[in-house]
């Protein structure tokens, strides 16, 4: 069975706008939001709804998305960790796009302060052109934050907490002032809890009750067929551990795509180059070409060919979302330097041929010679 596209999922073309599937993101956020629809499975429908929404409203997201294909960009987002570690990693759904539906039913006021969401982590790749070419896992260790396995990341001793006395639980503290308009009033994080509105009932020895612990994990990761340098790959919960009961953040793999020695990358296509002697650029010849795996495939130099030329081998280029380009071989013929008598004799013969050609085609002054023609000059 097909995934669902994150474009079927908000109901929109490809091609939609920007605006278009901001309108279609809200109607849909209100339609099935918890709170107000009780429907069986809304809640997970309202996540895909986000998801769909988070990488679609991003320019960036939505152009890797659009490149990859949803099964290979979904795909690249799927990774494991060797040894122990907190549950629940690997991709779910983005929830970056839930400030636009609090603003949608709350009227944009603020919200009340809270555990907070563990930080984002960007780690840097680099992969061979081929490893990008046809994809790979691999396995990158990073250093994060996960919850203290003492306090299972409570920050107390004995895992209960207790209301802040000094903000009451809401996180954050209220002062007013006068001035000249009147009063204004300020909210600030609370200094004793920090936001999270609870303290631990007994401090953590282990963490000393920041309910976090510095951790080294490898982590592998997918980069799928077809990745370009500098795409973003992101690993939900993967990042630094949030406050106690928060969401964890995520990792972003970027990548960097290595130069190769022979061959360039042009979009889907791949081109390398090919070096023939004057004589195969006239009379024609059968060339092996080494593939970017390694294969051999013969390609036919047809006669004339000249300087700089393209020969196309289809299917022989990037592998991307089912379908591959082409591999571009670029004629280079190469003017011999250091020549034995026989072959300079030879030459020599030509070029006598040529003059001899030339004299006889009346109004042939100052036209080029034969092999001037195959070089281009």
């Amino acid at each position: 069975m097909v995934a669902e596209s994150y474009y079927d999922t908000l109901g929109v073309p490809k091609n939609a706008p920007e605006k278009e599937i901001k309108k279609a993101y809200r109607n849909l956020a209100r339609k099935y939001h918890p709170d107000v629809c009780k429907d069986e499975g809304a809640e997970d429908r309202f996540k895909q709804i986000n998801e769909a929404y988070s990488i679609l409203s991003d320019a960036e997201k939505r152009r890797q998305y659009d490149q990859l294909g949803h099964e290979a960009y979904t795909n690249a987002s799927k990774g494991s960790y060797s040894g122990a570690g907190n549950a629940n990693y690997g991709f779910s759904s983005d929830f970056s796009g839930f400030g636009d539906i609090f603003d949608t039913f709350f009227g944009g006021q603020n919200r009340r302060g809270g555990p907070q969401r563990g930080s984002d982590l960007l780690m840097r790749v680099s992969v061979s052109l081929r490893d990008a070419v046809f994809g790979i896992d691999r396995d990158v260790r990073v250093m994060h934050a996960e919850a203290c396995p003492a306090c299972d990341g409570s920050g107390s001793a004995n895992k209960r907490q207790t209301t802040c006395s000094r903000c009451g639980g809401s996180g954050q503290m209220r002062s007013v002032s006068q001035s000249l308009f009147g009063q204004f009033v300020r909210m600030t994080t609370c200094t004793e809890c920090g936001g999270k509105g609870k303290i631990p009932e007994q401090v953590c020895q282990s963490c000393g009750g920041s309910g976090h612990t510095q951790v080294q994990r490898t982590v592998t990761i997918h980069i799928p067929a077809g990745v370009e340098s500098g795409m973003r790959l992101r690993m939900e919960g993967y990042g630094e551990a949030g406050d106690y009961g928060a969401q964890t953040g995520d990792l972003y793999i970027e990548v960097m795509v290595e130069s190769d020695d022979r061959f360039d990358r042009k979009g889907d296509n791949l081109e390398t180059g090919v070096e023939i002697t004057p004589a195969q650029a006239v009379l024609g010849s059968e060339v092996e070409i080494e593939t970017i795996d390694k294969r051999k495939v013969n390609l036919r130099i047809p006669s004339g060919i000249q300087y700089g030329t393209a020969l196309r081998i289809p299917g022989e280029g990037v592998r991307r979302r089912g379908r591959s380009g082409d591999l571009l071989v670029r004629v280079i013929i190469l003017t011999p330097k250091n020549i034995d008598a026989e072959i300079k004799e030879l030459y020599e013969k030509i070029r006598e041929l040529e003059g001899t050609i030339e004299g006889k085609d009346s109004g042939s002054k100052g036209k080029k010679g034969f092999f001037d023609k195959v070089m281009g000059r």
